[in-house]
């Protein structure tokens, strides 16, 4: 599963919702589920989670896994792509569609910081070894728009690197699956001022 890059204000709208953003999370994260596996996963009733992903799944967020399903009234749920990008300057020439963009980037932003904040109320009560292999970056650097590009496309493709390295392997072919765990990596470059 590759990023999709998006290009309708509509998808952004279904994504500019905290439990949908969520949902999304989870399903990239834990895999295929049933809505009652997600709502045991996000402490939600089971309708609220079927309106949610029915919304994900008419913009093409979310698909039905039908090959999972034990009888008929079994549905089965996945992610269609690992991550979403897209340019705000796509949006910006119609109202909707940039109050759309904008929403959905504050919500992911705000997702962002609530996962940091998260660890770092927690790190304490992780293994040595987790807290040790944590990391915290930031930089100022002097780019033009072009380099500020190349420096976008080499990050996502080693993020990419690394998520075709570990999809699919199992304990059974990779030794140290057993060790791994979810991992939020968060990345931003934008100009600013100090």
């Amino acid at each position: 599963m590759s990023a999709r890059t998006v290009t309708d204000y509509q998808v952004l709208a279904a994504l500019a919702h905290p439990l949908r953003r969520r949902l999304l999370d989870v399903l990239r994260v834990d895999g295929p589920s049933t809505a009652s596996m997600l709502a045991e996963r996000t402490d939600q009733n089971v309708g609220n989670i079927s309106h949610h992903v029915r919304v994900l799944a008419s913009q093409g967020l979310v698909e039905e896994a039908p090959e999972l399903a034990k009888d008929r009234r079994e549905r089965w749920w996945r992610a269609v792509s690992m991550s979403l990008r897209w340019s705000t300057t796509d949006f910006d020439r119609e109202p909707a569609a940039e109050a759309a963009a904008q929403a959905a980037s504050f919500l992911g932003l705000d997702r962002q910081v609530g996962l940091v904040r998260s660890w770092l109320e927690s790190e304490t009560g992780d293994t040595v070894e987790w807290r040790d292999a944590s990391f915290n970056s930031d930089a100022w650097l002097q780019l033009s728009a072009a380099e500020l590009v190349e420096m976008s496309r080499e990050i996502n493709d080693l993020v990419q690197r690394w998520r075709d390295r570990t999809e699919g392997q199992g304990a059974a072919t990779d030794p140290a699956a057993a060790e791994r765990r979810p991992v939020f990596f968060l990345a931003r470059g934008f100009p600013a001022r100090p």
